[in-house]
């Protein structure tokens, strides 16, 4: 059974491409599927890519990807200062999670420097665009393989 690595995106992530594109970037969700599913199969593991505008459903698929995932890649967009709920999901599954962000969020407005899931989460990577994905997938990758 390969290795399988959620990657789970939250609210209006599914606009990338049209959406801001001056602090978000150019390529579309999809893209960005692609680029991870290619880097993570060099490296001998599956993704499964998801989008969600909707918290219940990141948090039923952070609870699935608890039973089923070797690790979970959360950019929860604006979930991510706002959701106790997907902070106690992610507190409750032992698979590790990495938040990732495509803006420096510490570089915009102040309510986007705090956020819900980053003491439950195993890491931290923001600020590096559609790229930021493809370090998670490694940091992933690393304490697998630790």
């Amino acid at each position: 059974m390969p290795t399988m690595i959620m990657v789970l995106n939250g609210p209006n992530l599914n606009l990338l491409g049209s959406r801001e594109p001056e602090t978000y970037g150019t390529l579309t969700l999809p893209e960005i599927g692609s680029m991870s599913k290619d880097h993570a199969a060099k490296l001998g593991f599956d993704i499964d890519f998801r989008q969600s505008n909707h918290e219940g459903t990141l948090v039923d698929w952070i609870q699935e990807g608890g039973d089923s995932a070797h690790g979970i890649i959360l950019n929860a967009g604006a979930y991510t200062h706002t959701s106790i709920a997907i902070r106690d999901a992610i507190a409750a599954i032992k698979t590790p999670v990495i938040e990732v962000h495509l803006s420096n969020v510490f570089a915009r407005e102040a309510f986007r420097h705090h956020s819900c899931i980053s003491e439950v989460s195993e890491g931290v990577i923001c600020g590096f665009g559609a790229t930021g994905y493809v370090l998670a997938i490694d940091a992933i990758a690393s304490m697998l393989r630790a």
